[in-house]
């Protein structure tokens, strides 16, 4: 059968359909209730003699028509009740309300268990209120989350859950960190599994973010970058001895001039060409040969390193017990 949305949209006339009959199926429900509740009364002494003393007629018809007949009228209930979990089935297997035909009784347990004549299933069948009050909602007719009640218990049940779920999940990451600390191969075996079987991509990934990092910083900083290369000239140049005792010579100073702007303009095109060189294939496989060789030597552990590793695990994992433990619900309910 094909899964369909467990809620299908029904024409307006078969939702008054079913709210009809969930409205006759509650009167069923306290009608059999109460006279569950009177007939359990009328058994008791006191209350029998009070009756009849202050209504003899009505204990008499009573007595004769309905109590001495109890069962057989209480079956007549149960067979509705039974009638109505066979008619919703069927009614959920033609509308293909869920995703199997044989989910309806799991989902409609009280209903089921409500055609067990016994007192204290019978009121399972109350719970019938909460599907009527759903359809109901659904179709606008209501609007259950505006009721005070519905937010006292949505209130109540959301702190709840909270609190079971953070409760889980501390224990989980104590757990967690408890295998961290007994470990003593974590970080050999977080390289064996996670780190080595992705070894190429992680160092074409280090290559082109590498490459567009450098790439970046240098377009943005171009210029602060050549007036920099410039200045670095100028001043060995100025600094050397060699060029001070060549300025005393006729012409020195011009020809200091003309060898500090081409030697600046040789730096800058160097640099220039060096930099814009990065987005080519050569320097590409230059840094992933580099990374490669050096991709090892970095994995290498140590008891150092792996104790580390897992202080670090530890810590991290504690920051995250802290944050579960912190009740946020206090803040949206304050």
């Amino acid at each position: 059968m094909p899964a369909r949305e467990r809620y299908p949209h029904l024409p307006k006339a078969v939702e008054y359909a079913h709210i009809g009959w969930d409205f006759f199926i509650l009167t069923l429900v306290v009608i059999n209730l109460s006279l569950l509740l009177f007939d359990s009364l009328f058994l008791l002494g006191p209350i029998n003699q009070g009756i009849a003393g202050i209504a003899p007629d009505f204990h008499a018809f009573y007595d004769d028509t309905i109590h001495s007949r109890f069962i057989a009228i209480d079956l007549v209930f149960v067979s509705f009740f039974i009638a109505d979990v066979l008619l919703g089935w069927s009614i959920a297997i033609a509308e293909r309300r869920y995703h199997r035909w044989f989910f309806y009784p799991f989902v409609h347990w009280y209903d089921v268990l409500g055609c067990i004549p016994l007192a204290g299933f019978r009121l399972l069948r109350i719970l019938r209120v909460v599907s009527l009050l759903h359809r109901l909602h659904r179709l606008g007719l209501i609007d259950v989350t505006r009721w005070d009640i519905y937010l006292f218990f949505a209130k109540y049940y959301d702190i709840l859950l909270e609190e079971l779920s953070d409760r889980i999940a501390l224990k989980l990451l104590g757990n967690v960190q408890q295998q961290i600390r007994a470990s003593d191969s974590l970080t050999e075996r977080v390289i064996d599994r996670v780190i080595m079987p992705r070894k190429a991509q992680l160092i074409h990934e280090i290559a082109q973010r590498l490459e567009s990092t450098i790439g970046k910083a240098y377009q943005h900083n171009r210029q602060s970058i050549m007036a920099a290369i410039s200045d670095l000239v100028s001043r060995t140049l100025r600094e050397s001895p060699e060029i001070q005792r060549f300025n005393r010579l006729p012409m020195g100073q011009q020809a200091t001039s003309a060898m500090e702007a081409s030697l600046s303009g040789v730096a800058q095109r160097l640099v220039d060409e060096l930099l814009l060189g990065i987005h080519s294939d050569e320097f590409k496989e230059l840094v992933e040969r580099t990374a490669d060789s050096g991709f090892d030597t970095w994995l290498t552990v140590d008891e150092g390193s792996n104790r580390v590793t897992e202080q670090m695990l530890y810590d991290i994992l504690e920051m995250l017990k802290e944050q579960v433990n912190r009740q946020r619900w206090k803040d949206r309910y304050d």
